[in-house]
């Protein structure tokens, strides 16, 4: 490396008055390269608020199901997953409780993905120090990167804000519910900053600070667990409705949050309360949370040498393992983290999806035309419950695939994918590597998920009925792991974005294809929904059989042409 590239000689060329120059342009090269990603993460992100909302007004139609729901909601399994229950006797408590968790901790993953691939991933290849060879000062680039990942969290934050005033929601808690989404958005933008400086490597810096995610995920769930009593100077919804709601003894309270909760900034969030109390001032701890780490990575930038982490990397053995000279232990070996983490997730999923399987079809309302959508050819609105259940599992099983496929573009683009192949590994021995895993670990997850589902659902049905459940799901999951092959062998730059959108898509269909008046021919279309959805309804082999021949066709002709084309590093 050339002294030039060295923060002390940058500092010569550049008085530190100047370390700023260049940032608006900064900011637009990051923007051209990522305006498509971040429009699709704001826009399906806010357009959650409006879908999960109508189904929630057709699911509870009255105060008396709100206030079953409510019930529902006040136990330890949903505290953990989703947070406290402090307004579930309301739309705008019931909203929170079914989609705050699930937005804030996606616009956290963004947030840390962005910062990562526009900061340490581009100094890793090599593309930071081509820019800073220009007049550029030496922290234009980072916070240029900071701002823009900062401006996906405003942005998503005032979408959501607009789409719950749309719905007639509240002002003041639709103001706040964007707010606290916006605000965790923030403070993982800062998270990721100063991972992006403690790690040398793209990888290790999304390693770490999706780990750290998940401590503050669990120390939230940790707190709300601990939490007891119900705060008396916040009236409940059903209280403000004239009506009374027992929330039963021995439940968790509402309204004292855990000291446990002060170290997670994700708990901060959710301590604003919209439709609730509608706190502003934790707002102000997570904007300070989020300057004061992207100020002190801009600090360790400046003390750091350019493409070096502050973290030592850690020395390997002399000498690898039979296992890792494999293709398929590198692959185990690369994504290990990332493969316990889907794991573990799948696990908790399924022990929550079994624990208020029940207590879910006791509050829906069997005569609602939504909840008898769940039904099927049943005629068990329990069945229907646990179908939908088993499907979260399938979609579960397909993202996770879909991850493990990424990978494939990332080491192509990056690089190293020419050094693995100037031995003796063929292409197509490496892509089966992949393929391997991401196919055999979906249909592990789909067995676990299932199992345990069926473990924890207190008799509604058996392990072994649901994990077979679960299992059907996996020619769906084959199918889009097809699509991505597909598209990696005829389009590797655009690979992932279409991939990840197609499954986007089949998603919604699956999950909200009725809310949106599709017909039921055209969910079948879609991978997730030709599925049968047991135990609902009736088993039909020949989806399943057209579904693994398309992914298996697709898959094929990815991977002959991926064989034929030039390796493609531009990313």
């Amino acid at each position: 490396m050339s002294s030039a590239s060295t923060p002390r000689a940058v500092a010569q060329v550049l008085p530190r008055s100047r370390a700023t120059t260049g940032f608006w342009l900064c900011a637009r090269f990051i923007l051209r390269r990522n305006w498509l990603r971040l429009g699709i993460w704001a826009a399906v992100l806010a357009l959650m608020i409006p879908v999960v909302y109508d189904s929630q007004q057709q699911a509870f139609p009255t105060q008396a199901a709100r206030n079953a729901y409510a019930q529902v909601a006040n136990t330890p399994a949903v505290a953990a997953l989703t947070g406290l229950p402090y307004a579930a006797g309301s739309l705008g408590g019931i909203l929170v409780i079914k989609i705050w968790m699930t937005l804030a901790v996606a616009l956290g993953f963004a947030s840390i993905f962005l910062v990562t691939r526009n900061g340490r991933a581009d100094e890793e290849i090599g593309r930071t120090e081509l820019l800073k060879s220009s007049a550029i000062g030496r922290h234009a680039y980072s916070t240029a990167n900071y701002a823009v990942a900062g401006g996906l969290s405003l942005l998503t934050g005032m979408l959501v804000s607009l789409l719950c005033l749309f719905v007639t929601l509240p002002a003041a808690g639709s103001f706040v519910m964007g707010a606290s989404i916006a605000g965790t958005g923030l403070a993982f933008v800062g998270v990721a900053a100063i991972c992006g400086q403690l790690s040398s490597t793209s990888r290790g810096a999304n390693s770490l600070g999706v780990g750290l995610l998940a401590v503050f995920y669990f120390i939230r769930a940790g707190a709300d667990l601990q939490s007891s009593g119900v705060d008396p100077s916040t009236p409940t919804p059903s209280a403000l409705n004239g009506s009374t709601l027992n929330l039963g003894a021995g439940n968790l309270g509402a309204g004292s949050p855990n000291v446990l909760g002060w170290f997670s900034p994700i708990a901060w969030a959710q301590n604003m309360r919209p439709y609730g109390q509608d706190t502003w001032w934790p707002l102000l701890a997570l904007v300070l949370l989020a300057l004061g780490c992207c100020v002190l990575a801009l600090r360790l930038e400046s003390i750091r040498d350019l493409g070096s982490g502050l973290l030592p990397d850690r020395h390997g053995p002399s000498r690898a393992s039979g296992f890792l000279l494999e293709p398929v232990g590198l692959v185990l070996r690369l994504q290990r983290s990332s493969l316990v983490g889907w794991f573990v997730g799948a696990m908790v999923a399924g022990v929550f999806f079994g624990g208020v399987a029940r207590a879910m079809t006791d509050a829906l309302d069997p005569t609602n035309p939504l909840a008898r959508s769940f039904v099927g050819t049943s005629d068990s609105l329990l069945d229907g419950v646990l179908s939908i259940f088993v499907l979260f599992n399938g979609l579960l099983a397909g993202a996770f695939a879909m991850q493990c496929l990424s990978a494939t573009r990332g080491e192509e683009a990056s690089g190293r994918l020419d050094a693995q192949l100037a031995g003796a590994l063929s292409r197509y021995k490496w892509l089966a590597a992949q393929i391997l895993v991401a196919a055999i670990g979906s249909a592990l997850m789909l067995l676990i998920g299932g199992y345990l589902t069926g473990v924890s659902s207190q008799g509604a049905a058996t392990g072994s009925q649901l994990a077979g459940a679960s299992l059907l799901y996996w020619p769906a999951v084959l199918l889009m792991m097809g699509v991505m092959l597909f598209l990696t062998g005829f389009a590797p730059r655009w690979a992932i974005s279409i991939s990840w959108s197609v499954y986007g898509a089949s998603v919604l269909a699956a999950m909200f294809g009725n809310l949106f008046s599709l017909s039921v021919a055209t969910i079948r279309a879609t991978p997730f929904g030709a599925v049968p959805r047991l135990p609902a309804d009736t088993f039909m082999l020949l989806p399943l059989v057209i579904l693994a021949l398309l992914a298996v066709a697709l898959a094929t002709l990815g991977i002959v042409q991926f064989r034929r084309r030039d390796l493609s590093p531009d990313n």
